[in-house]
């Protein structure tokens, strides 16, 4: 995004002058450890779990400074802002910043106009499972391709911050399935960081591996899986001149948060009713439901909406552990949880056996009274189809999302006439390999809704001729 315009005194930001007013954010322990119970840790501190327990950290905001503002305040400023020209507001997530990281100087913001992403009505897709309030959040037509780049463009603001301030940071690093990758290449080439990247050899799409290979990064192909990236990355941040972009640091979630205000937002601040996210390392469904429950905390909403955790068959930990929790017909526990092998599977950004973000997306969704679906690799392929023959073009981990969607409504658990919103997390045209080979019937299962190209001639009344026959034919099915 370009700064048109840049003005520290906008009336966009709270009065610094009364430190009463001063929004603050700062780091604490996620599990509220006896150890950590009363600690805080600077959002410009190297520290990714708490130093007491090992546990995740969270970010916390000072509401009673926020509530400086009132709810209808909060939304006029916010509508005021969204997709304008001062910088750095026009950003999707950078519109919200006193909710964000409050402490970044607006010239330390590195935003390549993330977010403010379409709110697909998704209406013929939607008629054909008989809901009329269905809609696909197009997360993917962000810049890199995916909803990495919300978090990624406070992690890496956030580390320019750092290193104006004087610490020594040579490079930011991550372990990751495609997309993570690419959005960190990117927000670190716009910054002008260096940035490591460890992706398991063969597991990742030409279109993914080119991204931060085009943008400079170095670039390491690991004979592991994501699993085993996680284990290197986390050995190679522990030098703190080396800084983790992963999900386990919080200061993504503060990013990938601003997709539940958004989507509020463009309904007019209205709630929906059921909210479905794929899920891999369980960063988003955790980050989507902070979003909403620092809303309702703050009096813009008034209920949270239910969160749906979907994930592929083939990489189902958090689904198993459901399992085991609805057995016992009680609420998900962290302890229900064991880590699986991930096997290959069509929905490889989310080929994920032992989630980072386990302990925030349970808490998620007990809070919102959520589940977790799964879906398999047919059943994910084939409503990937089926979608996109009603004008989308969805990734395999969409896919996901909807055949989930597709099995809670056929079972009457999500209601018809629901207000329902899938996540839709990243661009089909990075995963054009999956879509040419389900469209050549090339997987190991039929694919239902494969579309073929016609071999014709050159003659034109040949062709013309036989086009016809293929629209009658076509019309016929219809009916």
């Amino acid at each position: 995004m370009t700064a048109m315009t840049a003005d520290p005194g906008h009336s966009g930001q709270l009065d610094s002058s009364d430190p009463a007013r001063r929004p603050a954010a700062w780091f604490r322990c996620l599990a509220a450890c006896s150890g950590g119970s009363g600690s805080r840790w600077a959002l410009d501190e190297v520290i990714y779990r708490c130093p007491h327990c090992d546990g995740l950290l969270e970010v916390v905001h000072d509401h009673d400074a926020l509530r400086a503002r009132t709810p209808a305040q909060w939304k006029a400023l916010f509508d005021e802002r969204y997709l304008r020209t001062t910088w750095p507001y026009g950003s999707g997530v950078w519109g919200k910043k006193e909710w964000v990281q409050p402490h970044v100087d607006d010239a330390n913001v590195v935003s390549l106009l993330e977010g403010g992403t379409n709110l697909f009505w998704a209406e013929r897709y939607g008629a054909t499972l008989g809901m009329r309030d269905l809609w696909i959040k197009q997360c993917g037509t962000s810049h890199t391709g995916s909803f990495k780049d919300l978090g990624m463009t406070v992690l890496v603001s956030s580390v320019k911050q750092m290193i104006a301030q004087g610490r020594s940071i040579r490079a930011v690093a991550c372990a990751s399935t495609g997309d993570t990758s690419a959005a960190l290449a990117a927000y670190g080439a716009a910054a002008g960081i260096p940035v490591v990247v460890l992706l398991p050899a063969a597991k990742i799409t030409a279109a993914q591996l080119v991204q931060p290979l085009a943008n400079g990064a170095v670039v390491c192909s690991l004979d592991t899986d994501f699993d085993g990236c996680m284990r290197v990355v986390q050995a190679l941040t522990e030098d703190s001149s080396i800084y983790l972009a992963n999900s386990m640091n919080s200061l993504r979630v503060e990013g990938q948060k601003t997709i539940a205000a958004e989507m509020v937002q463009q309904f007019d601040w209205e709630v929906p009713d059921w909210v479905l996210v794929p899920g891999g390392n369980l960063g988003n469904v955790s980050a989507i439901a902070k979003g909403f429950e620092e809303m309702l905390a703050l009096g813009m909403i008034d209920r949270l909406p239910r969160m749906v955790c979907c994930q592929a068959q083939r990489a189902n930990p958090l689904y198993l552990a459901q399992q085991r929790a609805d057995a016992e017909n009680r609420a998900l526990r962290e302890s229900d949880f064991s880590p699986v092998h991930a096997e290959a599977t069509l929905a490889s950004a989310i080929q994920i056996g032992n989630p980072v973000s386990l302990p925030k997306a349970v808490r998620a969704l007990v809070r919102t009274r959520g589940l977790v679906e799964q879906a398999s690799e047919a059943e994910l392929a084939d409503a990937v189809a089926r979608a996109d023959r009603t004008g989308m073009f969805n990734c395999p981990h969409t896919g996901v999302a909807l055949a989930c969607l597709e099995k809670l409504v056929a079972r009457g658990v999500i209601d018809r006439g629901e207000r329902v919103i899938v996540i839709s997390t990243a661009h089909g045209l990075k995963f054009t390999e999956f879509k040419t080979r389900y469209h050549e019937n090339a997987l190991d299962f039929e694919a239902r809704h494969a579309n073929r190209p016609v071999p014709m001639g050159s003659e034109p009344a040949e062709v013309v001729a036989a086009l016809h026959r293929l629209l009658d034919r076509r019309a016929s099915d219809q009916t």
